[in-house]
C-alpha cells in the first residue's frame, strides 16, 4: 500500500478508465496470462448495463473494480462455465427481466489491498442490489489456494475446512466474511485457473428487500447510523499506544454499519503525561505536535473502515498560537478542521488557548452536519447559523470534570436539538487521569438528542450511554423525519421566526 492516501472514489466505471482498469487488473491476476478484459468488451459491457459497473479509485487513479450483469436466477444456479455465463464474453445473457446481479469480476490492485477496499465494493454491489429490486447476488468465486491442498483434499472438505478457519484462502475466506453463501461447487469453470484447478465455488448473497420499491445507486441515505465512543482516560505508552485503543473503538462501531465515530474533546490527554515536569502551558503544546501525525492516522483509519470519523479535539499551534481544533476525516479520503470558536476561563487560565474564528457546516455523504466543541453549544447562536445553512445532525464532542459541568454541556445541547429542528450527538471522557495536571477527573453520558414532537422520543432523548463507563453508543436516526418536522411539526420553529424584528448572520 502507498504510504499515503488523500482521497478515495467509488464510482461507476467509464469508457476513459480503460487504461487504468486495465493496468489494475494485471496486476491483480498476475498468476493468470492474459486475464484482463479488453477495450471493446468493456466498452459493450458499458453500453448494456452501465450502472452494474464500479470501480473504486485512490487519489484519481483506478485500483479496484466489480463488473456485473443482470441475469436470469435458473441460469444463475444451473452448471455452468465463465464462458457460459458472460454469453462467450458478449455479455448476451444480460437480462433486463433477471432476478439476480450476477457478478463477472471483483479485483483490487495488490498494491492497495489491506485497507478494505474490496469489501467497500462489495457494499456498493450490495447497495446496488437492493435498489434495483433483485433477488440476491451469485457468483463463481475461485479457490486460489486449493491447488496446495488439492492432494489430500476434495472442494468439499477444502470449502468446511475454509469455513472453519482451518485453512484461508484469500477469495473464499473473504466472501464467507462478507455474508455469501455457498450454492454449489462448480467444475471446469474457468478455463487457465491454475490455482484453483479450474474449480469455482458458486456463492449467493439474499436481498432481504427484494420485492420493495427500487431506488436509484448512490441515493441520499435517510436513516443514519452514530457512532459515539465514551473514552476512558487511561495512561498511554505512547502514540502507537493511542492509534490502538482508537481503532479498536473505530472497529467496533464500523463493524456495526456506522457511518460517523465521534471520538470526545482532548481524548488525546494521556500523551501529556511524559511532559508533566513541566507547567501546564508547555506540556499541552508539546503534545500538539501530535496533532498531524494523528490526523493522518485516523483519515487511513476513514478509509480502512468506510466510516466519517470526527476526532473530537487536540491543541494546534499556528503562528505561535494554540487552538483547539479537530478533524472531520471522511471516508472518500479527505479531512477538513473545524475550531472550538469559545475557549473556557480554565483554558485560558492553565494553556493560553485562543478561540478560532470560523463558523461552518461540512457536506458529506450522510447529509449536511455540524461540528462544535464543548462551550461552543453553550452559545445558540452558532449553531442557528449552522442551521440557516442546511445541517441535519450537530456533533460536540466535550470534556466535562464534575456532573454540573456536564449537565451544562447536555441541556444545552438538548436545546440546540429543538430549536434547530435537528439531531445533536454529544461524546465525552470518563475516569481519572492523575498524572496530567488540570485534566485529573472527568464525567461524562454520551446521548444522542432529537427535537421534541410526536415523531420523536417523548423526552427528546433517542439513546444514552450508561454514566462514567468505558463503551460506545449506536444510534440510528431518520433525515426524512427532520423534513416532516419543518413542514408539519406540531411547531415549526424555523420557519415561525420572526425575521422582521430579529436576524442572526456571521460577521466573517
Amino acid at each position: 500500500m502507498q504510504t499515503e492516501i488523500n482521497k478515495v472514489e467509488l464510482r461507476n466505471l467509464l469508457v476513459e478508465d480503460y487504461k487504468q482498469l486495465k493496468n489494475s487488473m494485471i496486476k491483480a491476476y498476475s498468476e493468470i496470462d492474459g486475464a484482463y478484459w479488453a477495450e471493446e468488451e468493456i466498452e459493450n459491457l458499458l453500453d448494456i448495463f452501465p450502472e452494474g459497473q464500479l470501480v473504486i479509485l485512490v487519489d484519481n487513479k483506478v485500483v479496484g473494480a466489480a463488473l456485473s450483469l443482470i441475469v436470469d436466477y435458473k441460469k444463475a444456479v444451473s452448471n455452468h462455465t465463465y464462458q457460459k455465463i458472460t454469453g462467450n464474453y458478449t455479455f448476451s445473457t444480460h437480462d433486463l427481466n433477471g432476478e439476480v446481479l450476477y457478478g463477472i469480476d471483483v479485483f483490487i490492485d495488490p498494491e492497495f489491498r489491506g485497507i478494505r477496499l474490496g469489501r467497500r465494493l462489495y457494499d456498493a454491489r450490495k447497495e446496488l442490489c437492493e435498489q434495483l429490486n433483485l433477488k440476491s447476488i451469485i457468483f463463481a468465486g475461485r479457490i486460489p489456494r486449493y491447488t496446495e491442498h488439492a492432494e489430500t483434499t476434495t472442494p468439499k472438505d477444502y470449502i468446511e475446512k475454509v469455513k472453519l478457519k482451518e485453512i484461508y484462502d484469500p477469495v473464499l475466506s473473504f466472501q464467507l466474511s462478507n455474508d455469501f453463501h455457498v450454492i454449489k461447487i462448480m467444475k471446469n469453470y474457468l478455463e487457465g485457473d491454475v490455482m484453483s484447478q479450474e474449480y469455482a465455488v458458486l456463492l449467493e448473497w439474499n436481498n432481504i428487500y427484494y420485492e420493495k420499491s427500487p431506488k436509484l445507486i448512490n441515493a441520499r441515505k435517510s436513516v443514519i447510523r452514530l457512532g459515539l465512543v465514551q473514552w476512558q482516560m487511561r495512561p498511554l505508552a505512547n502514540l502507537e499506544a493511542l492509534f490502538e485503543q482508537s481503532e479498536f473503538f473505530i472497529d467496533v462501531v464500523s463493524g456495526y454499519g456506522s457511518d460517523f465515530c465521534l471520538f470526545p474533546e482532548l481524548f488525546i490527554a494521556p500523551l501529556m503525561a511524559d511532559y508533566n515536569h513541566l507547567n501546564e502551558a508547555d506540556a499541552i503544546r508539546e503534545i500538539s505536535h501530535f496533532t498531524e501525525p494523528i490526523r493522518k492516522k485516523f483519515q487511513e483509519f476513514a478509509i480502512a473502515y468506510n466510516i466519517n470519523i470526527i476526532t473530537g479535539s487536540m491543541p494546534y499551534t499556528e503562528d505561535g498560537n494554540l487552538y483547539n481544533v479537530g478533524f472531520l476525516c471522511k471516508r472518500d479520503g479527505t479531512s477538513e478542521m473545524y475550531t472550538k470558536i469559545h475557549i473556557t476561563p480554565n483554558e485560558v487560565q492553565y494553556w493560553g488557548m485562543k478561540g478560532g474564528s470560523q463558523i461552518r457546516t461540512f457536506d458529506t455523504d450522510c447529509g449536511k452536519i455540524g461540528i462544535m466543541i464543548c462551550y461552543d453549544v453553550e452559545f445558540p447562536e452558532l449553531s442557528r447559523l449552522m442551521a440557516d445553512e442546511g445541517m441535519e445532525i450537530l456533533f460536540v464532542p466535550f470534556l466535562t470534570d464534575t456532573q454540573n459541568a456536564y449537565m451544562r454541556v447536555k441541556l444545552c445541547a438538548q436545546a440546540r436539538a429543538i430549536e434547530n429542528e435537528c439531531y445533536v450527538a454529544i461524546a465525552g471522557c470518563v475516569g481519572n487521569l492523575p498524572r496530567v495536571n488540570n485534566m485529573d477527573i472527568q464525567y461524562a453520558q454520551a446521548a444522542v438528542f432529537t427535537p421534541s414532537d410526536f415523531a420523536f422520543p417523548s423526552n427528546g432523548i433517542k439513546a444514552e450511554a450508561t454514566p462514567n463507563t468505558e463503551m460506545t453508543l449506536i444510534a440510528d436516526v431518520d433525515l426524512d423525519m427532520l423534513k416532516k418536522l419543518h413542514e408539519m411539526g406540531s411547531v415549526r420553529i424555523l420557519k415561525d421566526r420572526r425575521k422582521d424584528l430579529y436576524q442572526i448572520k456571521k460577521l466573517k
